[in-house]
């Protein structure tokens, strides 16, 4: 167990706990929600001790031991992938250490005899034998190959260097796991198996993530970070902010009765329950929520942005042809090829790959930003495309404050309305004033969605639109794209955008594609599908 008392954390002037007293108990996860700047990601460097806070403690039950993911890609550049996977296990690793330094010793004796026992004990207690297996089995369970095992870490490209790093948390099985957006970086099928992982996962585990799907597969409460506090609500995301915006609809309506009220709040908890059958920590959750207070359920004060996306014109029928479209990287790497479709009016394309340079590569000449190795793209005459690349830094190299920057894009010039936009996504008052040049990556995503809400296209190209995004954003996001009558081709990473969203999946690889009108949960149960794809990446 963990247990949090009368933590606060102050910087200047600047509160960001205040008094707050928590404990994370074994055999749940708990997602750490809260809005960008909130403080999730200093939580958990306060609970391993990476941080101090600036009153209050942290106690874990003594003889526990905590694993922390690690964002530091450089770190073990110089340790092969499998060591750099057991120093996951600090106490062990020290174990090996001193055995393999007194086994050197030249001039071994007596009492060097006596600590070896010891420690050889000790090995064996922690199960050191069967180290390297385990540390192997969580790599490929990960996607990282076994002759990759032995590399350098240095040779590893950053998205394998994540997968090592996260196998490195969850060795040895810790006690107390603490992650930080474990999913980042990693393709849909190894955040599955990362979700069936800590799913089975006996002890605690705290988890802060973006990724609403992946919340809602393994999270058994949420600890919800708001002005300066910390909450603890049984449930997955799904369940709190449903349960949230049910409470603040209540709460704007003040002639509802107490009684109706609390009727409404107690049928959709049962209805909550009911559907948590389907999920895989099914049992324990559905008796945590027949518990449940409906009295605990609290409105949130969050903010979501207004994402409204409305076509200057209809599209005719004629939206975009692609005939025989082949690429190569400037190095000559296939990224794809014979791509061959056409879009139909409401469609909403989920492109896949499990390469991103291939991907952005694909949006990239949709845009008109490059020209294909070979092939044709052919857009209808009724047609204007709003693009939302996955990399906007060219577009905020510029000294400008926020209004001056919008306007560059609106032939309506005049300052109030140009407000309108920004205020949609939640830049009001002197925020406009702010340089854009200094904005996080999260403010850049909401001005360039300001810029496309401007622009009225039909049809929407989206490169990695979640990226940088709070939570809120991603709902508000999600929502405004379910909503859009136009036609839409998308990538993500994110499960529940991807599913809520898409009505035809086309997956891009270097020998060919696959296109389906179906839904992604389907397309990735679907055993023809799982043949065809076996198929085009096993060629070479």
């Amino acid at each position: 167990m963990i247990a949090v008392a009368n933590l606060s954390l102050k910087y200047g002037k600047r509160v960001l706990f205040e008094d707050v007293n928590v404990k994370f108990t074994p055999g749940n996860c708990y997602g750490v929600i809260g809005a960008n700047g909130a403080g999730k990601s200093t939580f958990l460097k306060i609970l391993s001790g990476d941080i101090d806070s600036t009153t209050g403690h942290v106690n874990i039950t003594p003889g526990e031991r905590i694993a922390v993911l690690r964002q530091n890609h450089y770190e073990f550049d110089e340790v092969s992938v499998l060591q750099t996977v057991i120093m996951g296990h600090q106490k062990l690793w020290a174990i090996m250490q001193e055995k393999e330094t007194l086994y050197a010793k030249p001039d071994f004796n007596d009492a060097d005899g006596e600590r070896v026992s010891e420690l050889e004990g000790q090995f064996a207690e922690m199960n050191g034998w069967n180290l390297e297996s385990d540390a192997a089995a969580l790599l490929s369970g990960l996607g990282i190959k076994e002759e990759t095992h032995s590399k350098l870490m240095q040779e590893l490209a950053g998205n394998e260097k994540v997968r090592v790093l996260l196998a490195q948390a969850l060795f040895g099985n810790p006690d107390v796991l603490l992650l930080d957006e474990p999913t980042n970086d990693l393709d849909m099928e190894t955040i599955a198996w990362l979700e069936d992982f800590l799913a089975d996962f006996q002890n605690t585990v705290i988890v802060v993530s973006h990724d609403r799907h992946f919340l809602d597969g393994v999270c058994t409460h949420i600890a919800d970070i708001d002005f300066g506090k910390i909450n603890l609500y049984t449930g997955n995301y799904t369940y709190w902010y449903e349960s949230s915006q049910l409470a603040l609809r209540q709460r704007s309506d003040q002639n509802k009765k107490t009684e109706d009220k609390r009727k409404e709040l107690q049928e959709f908890i049962e209805r909550f329950s009911a559907n948590a059958s389907k999920s895989k920590q099914a049992t324990s959750r559905k008796k945590l929520l027949e518990k449940l207070n409906v009295d605990e359920i609290k409105p949130s004060t969050r903010k979501y942005p207004a994402i409204i996306f409305k076509q200057e014109r209809e599209a005719g029928d004629q939206i975009l042809t692609v005939e025989n479209l082949n690429h190569y990287t400037e190095e000559g790497n296939k990224l794809f090829s014979d791509l061959n479709f056409s879009l139909s009016k409401g469609d909403k394309v989920a492109i896949l790959s499990k390469d991103s340079v291939a991907s952005t590569a694909f949006f990239e000449l949709l845009a008109g930003n490059a020209k294909p190795s070979s092939g044709e793209i052919k857009w209808g005459i009724t047609i204007t495309p709003s693009y939302l690349p996955g990399h906007n830094h060219e577009f905020f190299k510029v000294d400008l404050n926020l209004i001056d920057w919008l306007r560059q894009y609106s032939e309506e010039k005049d300052e109030t309305y140009i407000r309108g936009f920004l205020g949609k996504m939640l830049f009001s008052g002197e925020e406009t004033f702010k340089k854009c040049n200094v904005l996080s990556g999260g403010e850049k995503v909401r001005c360039m969605l300001s810029r496309m809400m401007m622009m009225n296209g039909n049809v929407l190209l989206l490169d990695e639109p979640t990226n940088h995004l709070d939570l809120e954003s991603i709902t508000a996001f999600n929502n405004s794209l379910k909503d859009f009558k136009g036609t839409l081709l998308f990538t993500s990473h994110d499960h529940e955008f991807v599913q809520t969203v898409a009505n035809r999946i086309i997956e891009i690889t270097p020998n060919g594609f696959i296109d389906k009108s179906m839904s992604y949960d389907e397309y990735i149960t679907d055993e023809r599908v799982k043949q065809q794809r076996e198929a085009l990446y096993a060629k070479k």
